[in-house]
């Protein structure tokens, strides 16, 4: 049966025309060398396979790689290195260097190519069976042997490029899978299969794309590298009535425009945003008597705000001012930013925005007001599902006036109708042990089977299509047992969250949502028949430990210490004081970081990313300015490179848009009413003012303290005179049990003392009050929410229309 099995995983089998050989891969390594070249001989995890890799070490500046394409067994593999050996005696013969699980990928700094290997590793977690790890150990070997290097290869220079990679971590936060596809989703993984073999290292999170890009050139397979992925993963064993099951967080941060706090912010001309994570929620159970292993999962995602901004860090300021470039003033890169969400995720984006709505000195609310600028230019144009959902709701207010209990109840509703319009994805993966089902299956939804599993999912009609072909098959156990996959719910859309660092209140709005998603999926892997889990629960607070857990490590990559969980300590119940010194503490560090040790990481990962190449007769990575050395690179200017401007001095949002990489998308800003004076108009930085291009229209609900219904019979919505609505909600609109906000109110009547505001809202309410391009398709009703008696209209006109909500 064994030997039936390996001659089945080493057939050729054609699926859409495409010929792929599927044979075991390899997962350990021994390294030898010997005065001309080094061996590293590659195995299977069954020993039956034995592969031979030679690197010439005779040439000081060049990487040759030759593979012998001649499939080994143990017993003829020792023979071919007993005969190497024999025939290497007279110049040392051949010797033993190190045993490694893959290869990380070569670098070139001034002379010499170096070898990165993982040396030791750790197993962290399985996903259907599959081996999740982490890297223990790392080693880099210089290739060349050393009667061939030249000064060159031991001068300060090189020595310091050596010094400045060595200090990425490998240890910390990598991780990576001989069999599973890590860097994409469960969903990503059983119903996509046209991105294999190398191009999966061409996806935004791989890090080590560019360091295995020769060798997989070279080679044209990507056999002896391992794809490296940079996050979280943590995976633990919960319980619910009694029944065990497995919980595994995944954040994996993009490649693409990454950096440091202040020297990575924004936007860049590609779309691609800083500090760009994507989390992923996946529980399921261990499969008893051969029944249906159940798994779901669910993604959502953190990245900085889509506009040209920046800050620069400084020893006299631990509040650098924001920046806000007026360059890009179409929106053309936030619209190619959320198109790039579009075909990662599909409709809806739904963006739910933390930061403060006003303060005595603008800072915050200057990227609040534009960013509601440029999803309302993009809305413009689009129609139905297609919108984007915004959400201003400002975390920092409401945890202010709230406990802790209250803020994750009021970001849960959030998270509860953010789940019901993109769902989870869930599937059963069926043994199937017959040799015609190993590696092809599939899975046609039509419009009744989706249909049929999203009522399920979320008591709603979602009118979808959808065609999902499963054709690969996933191990698990000890990866001999095969399974088919049948998807009976598919996530579409994703819930996108942003603060200003994309950190601290962030990362409680993804615990929000990530227990709303465990109460979800836990009810369609039936572990229980309510989706609704208590904040009291044993089981919010073991998901609070890992989303804590989490929000530290990315903290710590991007902002340079752990993340301020203010809202997390005041739930565990800790002492005041102490949290307060914590906090404190944790200030300082990313402070003296930020402002005193970033320049050196980000000059590290510029070199781990390739986005800088070392040449002889050019300036250093440290003789220059951030990113400048894009155009002084060892080809010049990087066409495919994406995370940096040119011309831009600290690689931050300046706004120079390259017409090569944007297009006229014939964007219309919308303009300010005829009929409204001049006079009414105010500052861009105002707070809890919207803006719209050169024209400002605003709309308040609060005047002298008291709100003005009589103006509104849309529950204080208010229309311009393009039918785009603007929600600008003012009332704890998320409360079921009727608090008042009354004293909010009063505070925040204070600084609005202009009786235009009032005018000019009953001007905006005699305008159209239609809503060009909203559709109902598929959504729930406003009278279905009505009978539910716990939303005020102005938020479920949000959910069902797409309009933009203000808190």
């Amino acid at each position: 049966m064994e030997e039936e099995k390996e001659k089945i995983q080493n057939r050729v089998v054609v699926v859409d025309d495409a010929v792929e050989l599927k044979c075991s891969y390899m997962q350990k390594f021994r390294l030898y060398e010997t005065r001309s070249n080094f061996y590293m001989i590659g195995r299977d995890k069954s020993r039956t396979s034995w592969r031979v890799l030679k690197i010439d070490r005779l040439d000081p500046t060049e990487l040759n790689i030759t593979e012998d394409l001649t499939v080994y067994s143990e017993i003829e593999c020792c023979d071919l290195l007993r005969r190497i050996h024999e025939g290497n005696k007279s110049i040392g013969g051949l010797k033993f260097v190190t045993t490694c699980y893959g290869i990380i990928g070569f670098v070139k700094f001034l002379e010499p190519y170096y070898m990165l290997l993982i040396t030791k590793r750790r197993k962290i977690g399985t996903i259907c069976g599959h081996t999740i790890y982490g890297i223990a150990k790392s080693e880099m070997v210089p290739i060349p042997h050393p009667t061939v290097r030249s000064k060159m290869a031991y001068s300060k220079d090189e020595n310091r490029y050596k010094k400045l990679l060595c200090s990425v971590d490998l240890t910390k936060d990598f991780f990576f899978s001989y069999s599973y596809n890590v860097m994409f989703s469960l969903q990503r993984n059983l119903t996509d299969h046209n991105t294999t073999g190398q191009s999966l290292y061409e996806t935004l999170f791989v890090w080590n794309e560019f360091l295995t890009r020769g060798v997989r050139n070279n080679l044209q397979n990507a056999s002896w590298t391992v794809a490296l992925v940079y996050g979280f993963f943590k995976q633990v064993k919960l319980s619910i009535s009694g029944r065990d099951f497995h919980l595994t967080i995944i954040a994996r941060r993009s490649r693409h425009y990454a950096g440091t706090r202040y020297l990575k912010r924004g936007v860049n001309e590609k779309g691609r945003v800083a500090n760009d994570v994507e989390t992923e929620q996946i529980v399921f159970a261990d499969a008893r008597d051969g029944s249906p292993m159940k798994i779901s999962s669910v993604v959502q995602i953190r990245g900085s705000i889509p506009l040209f901004w920046s800050q620069e860090a400084s020893p006299l300021n631990i509040k650098p001012d924001i920046i806000l470039s007026k360059k890009d003033n179409t929106f053309e890169a936030t619209r190619l930013h959320f198109e790039n969400l579009v075909k990662r995720y599909g409709n809806p984006i739904i963006i739910l925005n933390l930061i403060k709505t006003h303060e005595k000195k603008p800072r915050e609310t200057i990227l609040r007001a534009e960013f509601a600028n440029a999803v309302r230019s993009i809305n413009k144009n689009m129609k139905g599902e297609n919108r984007l959902r915004f959400l201003h709701w400002d975390l920092h207010r409401h945890s202010r006036r709230s406990k802790a209990t209250n803020v994750l109840t009021q970001l849960g509703k959030v998270a509860a109708y953010a789940l019901k319009l993109t769902g989870v994805f869930y599937c059963s993966l069926t043994p199937n042990l017959t040799p015609e089902g190993l590696f092809q299956y599939s899975f046609t939804g039509n419009k009744n089977s989706i249909g049929n599993s999203l009522t399920k999912q979320a008591s709603m009609d979602k009118d979808v299509d959808r065609e999902a072909e499963v054709n690969n098959c996933y191990y698990s156990g000890d990866e001999n047992k095969e399974y088919s996959v049948r998807p009976e719910m598919l996530q579409a859309g994703v819930l996108r969250t942003n603060c200003i660092d994309c950190l601290d209140r962030t990362n409680v709005a993804q615990y929000a949502y990530g227990l709303t998603a465990l109460g979800r999926q836990l009810q369609v892997l039936e572990f229980s028949e309510s989706p609704y889990i208590d904040l009291d629960n044993s089981l919010a607070k073991e998901l609070m430990a890992v989303y804590e857990s989490m929000g530290d490590t990315l903290a710590f990559q991007y902002g340079g210490s752990a993340a301020h969980n203010k809202i997390f300590s005041e739930r565990r119940g800790q002492w005041k004081a102490a949290t307060q010194s914590q906090e404190f503490l944790r200030t300082l560090q990313r402070y003296y970081n930020n402002t005193y040790a970033d320049g050196d990481k980000q000059k590290a990962i510029n070199i781990f990313l390739g986005h800088f190449q070392p040449h002889q007769g050019k300036p250093a990575l440290w003789e220059l300015d951030s990113d400048q050395h894009l155009t002084v690179g060892k080809r010049g200017a990087f066409p495919e490179d994406e995370n940096v401007r040119p011309t831009i001095r600290r690689s931050l949002s300046d706004g120079n848009i390259k017409d090569s990489t944007i297009r006229d998308l014939n964007v219309t800003n919308c303009q300010q009413s005829s009929n409204i004076p001049d006079k009414h108009r105010h500052s861009e930085s105002t707070p809890d003012i919207f803006t719209c291009g050169s024209a400002i229209c605003h709309c308040r609900l609060i005047y002298g303290g008291m709100v003005k219904d009589q103006y509104c019979d849309t529950d204080h919505i208010c229309y311009d005179e393009h039918g785009d609505c603007s929600n600008f909600v003012d009332l704890d609109w998320l409360s079921s049990s009727g608090n008042s906000c009354e004293e909010e109110l009063l505070e925040r009547s204070t600084s609005i003392s202009s009786e235009n505001i009032v005018n000019e809202l009953r001007t905006e309410i005699n305008t159209s009050a239609s809503d060009s391009g909203s559709s109902m398709k598929g959504r729930q009703s406003v009278e279905e929410l009505h009978k539910q008696g716990k939303y005020s209209e102005s938020f479920e006109r949000w959910v069902n229309y797409g309009e933009m909500l203000f808190v």
